[in-house]
């Protein structure tokens, strides 16, 4: 078996960088720095409607007594009508992230 060696010359155009994976994901972590969701912008960060978004991840205990406010969380439950549901939005999604086999799988 033969073996060569290569090299090549790659040329980035100037509105293109080349950054590393953990730049990457720090630049879209300062995105979400600072920001809340309602609930419109968390049926389309899952692409899921509020009823199963509710029923799936917000109402079940096991994720409640995390996401709660009044539990030391980082969701606004609201308490009556006219209230909306306020979500901090980079602990929303590290939550998704973490919490993603046991929301998506079958109970």
């Amino acid at each position: 078996m033969q073996t060569l060696k290569l090299s090549v010359d790659v040329t980035i155009p100037d509105e293109f960088v080349v950054i590393t994976k953990v730049e990457l994901e720090e630049l879209e972590k300062q995105q979400l720095l600072g920001k809340y969701w309602n609930m419109k912008d968390l049926e389309k960060q899952i692409n899921k409607k509020h009823e199963w978004i509710k029923e799936n991840i917000l109402y079940p205990n096991r994720f409640r007594k995390i996401l709660d406010v009044d539990n030391g969380g980082f969701v606004y439950y609201p308490k009556s009508k006219g209230q909306t549901w306020s979500f901090h939005a980079l602990k929303m999604a590290e939550f998704l992230d973490k919490h993603f086999n046991p929301i998506f799988s079958e109970n």
